[in-house]
């Protein structure tokens, strides 16, 4: 029965090129511009390496501090310290591991070279590696012992070591790094500044450097993030209570000096986090959602309307074929599943079509699709299939194909299903 309705489908796209024609592209136009508000909402949390675990972190990229002499509204607001990182989340033991890391990429950084060249670099500990998963093409990653002897190691790109050794098999040479040796650990794969966490082209130990001495208010900020590796989502709910139960007892060793922390609910998940673009604002991730949803429907009920009108335009011109089938004994629900079939031919083309159109718009114009706000990398924002083509991307291209074909032929299939066999024969809809 399936594979008749879909036979007769085609044999009706075929009879009626233009409309048809016009349908799909009107379609393929609609499941675009939604297949592209996904990806661009997708890039931010769907897992890609060497952010592979992103459904299992939780952030504090940011933290409030006041003073009882500021007044109780007014905060310093940023990164954090080294030590208070180390004291508040190196000390927790629920999570599988933490990180601490520079929160920004220092750009420029100066590289050796004929002749010297700028990069971008993040200033790390060793259990960054753990966290993330970078693909390691010759090397390996500083370990905690040479992190902790404070070490001039550095983990390199793949770019960046052909541009400084002409090669990437150069584990154990040697360059200057604003005009400091240091010898390449290791050398990973490119990463594409849309894995914004773990993204950069040079790593280093911030032992290795000043950093620790890099503070204000007191040394308690500086320019310091946190990510937590959790053993599962399960396990969210405990690590916030033990941070904010951690954060209790900071508070009270910094009460003599006048500090108090507001983590403002932090840490946040990876989804929370992407829409996160100041420290001393949470986010309103229901309302994100909302927002995202409306966009959606709309979306889908503009081109739902215009293709329903369509199709009551083609049942027009089909009337006394169906009341023929119906005199010959068909009954509504077949003469419902033979419309809606055919309309769901028309959006399945329309949707690889339009699942292919966003996809190459999406390399082409990735520059400004994924521009990041407030970026401070060298490099442009790069995209790929494995960050681009996910199950769930044709998921949702499924699912937005099943339910625009139910909003534009459900209620003229309908219609037409309820139709008196006379009338029909009559020419009448």
């Amino acid at each position: 029965m399936i594979k008749q309705y879909l036979q007769q489908a085609w044999a009706q796209l075929r009879q009626q090129p233009l409309i048809s024609g016009v349908t799909i592209a009107g379609t393929a136009l609609s499941i675009f511009l939604i297949m592209l508000v996904v990806m661009m909402q997708q890039v931010k949390t769907a897992p890609f390496a060497p952010e592979s675990n992103r459904d299992r972190f939780l952030h504090v990229k940011f933290m409030s501090i006041n003073h009882k002499d500021w007044g109780a509204d007014d905060t310093s607001n940023g990164p954090m310290s080294v030590k208070t990182a180390r004291e508040w989340f190196g000390s927790l033991k629920t999570p599988e591991a933490v990180t601490i890391y520079s929160y920004m990429v220092a750009t420029p950084v100066n590289m050796s070279g004929q002749p010297a060249f700028s990069v971008d670099m993040k200033q790390t500990d060793d259990a960054f590696w753990h966290v993330f998963d970078f693909s390691f093409i010759d090397g390996k990653p500083y370990d905690k012992a040479t992190f902790d002897a404070g070490q001039p190691v550095a983990v390199i790109t793949e770019s960046v070591a052909r541009r400084l050794f002409g090669t990437t098999a150069c584990t154990g040479k040697s360059f200057l790094l604003n005009h400091a040796s240091y010898r390449v650990a290791g050398v990973v794969r490119d990463v594409s500044t849309l894995a914004s966490t773990a993204y950069s082209q040079v790593w280093i130990p911030f032992t290795s450097t000043d950093m620790v001495k890099n503070t204000w208010s007191g040394d308690h900020m500086g320019m310091m993030s946190v990510t937590m590796l959790a053993r599962s989502r399960a396990d969210f709910p405990a690590i916030r209570e033990e941070s904010k139960r951690r954060m209790n007892e900071i508070n009270k060793l910094m009460a003599e000096e006048g500090y108090t922390f507001i983590d403002r609910n932090r840490p946040y998940d990876q989804e929370k986090q992407a829409i996160t673009f100041a420290a001393n604002w949470e986010p309103d991730l229901g309302a994100a959602r909302r927002q995202n949803l409306l966009v959606f429907i709309i979306l889908l009920l503009v081109p739902a309307i215009n293709l329903s009108s369509m199709t009551q335009s083609r049942l027009r011109q089909r009337v006394a074929e169906i009341g023929v089938r119906r005199a010959f004994g068909s009954t509504r629900t077949e003469i419902m599943g033979q419309i809606i079939s055919e309309s769901f031919v028309v959006t399945l083309l329309a949707g690889i079509l339009g699942l292919v159109m966003s996809v190459l718009f999406a390399y082409l114009g990735n520059s400004i699709l994924f521009a990041q706000a407030y970026s401070q990398t060298l490099s442009p924002p790069v995209v790929d299939a494995s960050i681009l083509l996910h199950a769930s991307t044709f998921g949702w291209a499924l699912l937005f194909c099943f339910l625009l074909n139910l909003l534009s032929s459900g209620f003229p299939a309908w219609r037409a299903s309820r139709m008196g066999i006379v009338n029909a024969l009559g020419g009448r809809l």
